[in-house]
């Protein structure tokens, strides 16, 4: 009897250290795929900063404006200004290239102190003015100029200024891109009181070709000042129904004629357009 428990004592032990031994390789086991997991993760980061490290980036452009360069500051100026004088050459008939030339003249291409400080491109003093003013050192101390908010504002004031005074009126009856005799006019008509200002007007407009501007409101104007011949209307053609935030310039232009053309194919008298009429776009 005891020597069967004592073979049965010796089973049991034996059971239980093989069963030990089998965790314990169990154990080493799970240990050393751990270290083979954290092995192979650490090989992988390697690689891949290898990776990174030598595989080239690709080139990337550095954005470039789309602005153009300027050579200075009068050619800045015409680059900022040149549509609205264009437009208001179609509206009121003063060269663009004239009024380009005295806004660059008076204002030192819009960096003038007073332009700066009343977006007063053309000097235009008080005389009865009834918007803001700012004062400036002129032809005496602290004179009263016109500001405005907007310089366009001043575009638009510099044509009414001319067009509303009678002083000024034979400029326009002048060939509209009669640039050389609208300097001479001005100074005649007492504008300015430099004696070289004619000059100075014709010699901006040549070098910058500021009379390019008048070609685009009149269509194939002529340097020379000569009359373009009389249209007629071609009464065949379909024509053009007036659109809101339309004008005769805007109109012109996408029909390749100039105001004048397209005015004289209507017998229009003034700029004035109304939602609905009906234009004629096409000339014989």
């Amino acid at each position: 009897m005891t020597k069967s428990i004592h073979i049965k004592l010796l089973i049991a032990v034996a059971v239980i250290l093989s069963s030990c031994g089998t965790q314990k390789k169990s154990v080493n086991n799970s240990r050393k795929n751990s270290t083979q997991e954290v092995v192979s993760k650490k090989e992988i980061d390697q690689s891949v900063s290898r990776n990174q490290t030598t595989k080239k980036l690709p080139n990337y452009k550095k954005p470039t404006s789309q602005k153009p360069v300027f050579k200075d500051n009068n050619e800045r100026y015409v680059y900022d200004y040149a549509q609205i004088a264009k437009d208001e050459m179609a509206l009121y008939g003063i060269p663009a290239s004239i009024t380009l030339a005295q806004g660059i003249l008076e204002s030192s291409a819009g960096n003038g102190e007073l332009t700066l400080k009343s977006n007063n491109h053309f000097g235009i003093k008080c005389n009865g003015w009834q918007g803001e003013k700012a004062y400036h050192d002129d032809d005496a101390l602290q004179e009263c100029f016109r500001k405005y908010k907007d310089p366009k504002y001043s575009f638009r004031d510099h044509s009414l200024f001319l067009k509303e005074r009678k002083r000024y009126a034979f400029l326009f009856d002048l060939d509209k891109d009669d640039y050389k005799g609208w300097a001479h006019g001005l100074k005649k008509a007492g504008y300015a009181t430099d004696p070289r200002y004619p000059q100075k007007l014709i010699s901006i407009i040549e070098r910058y070709q500021l009379h390019q501007y008048d070609d685009h409101v009149l269509g194939n104007g002529s340097r020379k000042g000569n009359r373009r011949k009389a249209v007629r209307a071609d009464h065949t053609s379909i024509r053009y129904t007036v659109q809101k935030g339309d004008t005769l310039y805007t109109i012109a232009k996408r029909y390749d004629l100039s105001v004048d053309e397209l005015k004289a194919l209507n017998k229009l008298k003034d700029n004035h357009l109304s939602i609905g009429q009906k234009l004629y776009v096409k000339s014989l």
